[in-house]
């Protein structure tokens, strides 16, 4: 099994967008139809993490994320634990 998509709601989306975008994720601002604006990676085996506004209703969930980047220009060789600006864990491997 592959994990091909995340989807993460925050009511923090520009804080994320910056965030995520740090660890080397490249995002494009989107909107499908009358949904709302939100933002989109895609790395390169296919996987594909979006940033969406949380609504009213919606919670910001918590849960742990795990990426092995590349050269993040701002973290040394190894495993680094994270926190998002909603507070989610996100382990960072750098190789």
């Amino acid at each position: 099994m592959t994990v091909s998509l995340l989807v993460i709601y925050t009511r923090r989306l520009e804080a994320c967008v910056e965030f995520y975008s740090s660890l080397g994720l490249r995002f494009g601002e989107e909107r499908h139809g009358e949904g709302p604006r939100h933002f989109a990676a895609v790395t390169g085996d296919g996987f594909v993490l979006e940033l969406y506004p949380a609504g009213t209703r919606a919670e910001t969930g918590r849960l742990r994320i795990g990426f092995t980047c590349g050269e993040t220009g701002a973290l040394p060789p190894g495993t680094h634990l994270l926190r998002d600006p909603d507070g989610r864990t996100v382990e960072v491997t750098v190789p």
